[in-house]
């Protein structure tokens, strides 16, 4: 390894955030992880928690070049709630999922300057009722089109750069 590559190395391990994750419940496209783990090396975080309660387990993120992310970040795999929450919890102070409900606030309301995990639900359904139940909070990305959805790979840059934003 050259002396250069340790050095930004050296320099990117130093701006990791270590209070800030990602969970994606049950996302069926590899494709949509491997690009959640790009927004994630970009923002500084260093864990990702991907839980798979009624698909299978992913063997792999999708191609080789999307993928390369993955390779930067520490990949938790889950196939059981709770053992998945336990293990968030004891690293970090908020679980928040990503919900259109009425008792959801909006992520620009939210302090994501604390140790927080966000949770980001499958392409179909989002997060499932049993997550959302043991949630600390649901957010919004507020919207302004007919359309009130976002791609999950969308909607998580989005809510990382708020949280970046706001550290």
């Amino acid at each position: 390894m050259t002396p250069e590559r340790k050095a930004r190395i050296e320099r990117v391990l130093q701006r990791r955030q270590p209070d800030l994750t990602v969970v994606l419940e049950n996302v069926f496209d590899p494709h949509n992880i491997s690009a959640v783990m790009r927004s994630c090396d970009a923002v500084g975080i260093q864990e990702i928690y991907v839980l798979t309660t009624r698909i299978p387990r992913h063997e792999k993120w999708g191609t080789r070049s999307s993928s390369s992310a993955a390779k930067w970040l520490t990949v938790h795999q889950y196939d059981n709630l709770e053992e998945c929450v336990s293990a968030i919890r004891e690293k970090y102070d908020a679980v928040l999922t990503t919900h259109l409900s009425t008792d959801a606030v909006s992520l620009y309301q939210l302090d994501l300057t604390r140790s927080t995990a966000l949770v980001f639900g499958n392409e179909h359904a989002g997060v499932s009722d049993e997550l959302r139940d043991i949630a600390d909070g649901n957010f919004v990305i507020p919207q302004v089109g007919m359309i009130q959805s976002l791609n999950i790979s969308v909607a998580c840059a989005v809510s990382l750069y708020e949280a970046f934003r706001q550290k």
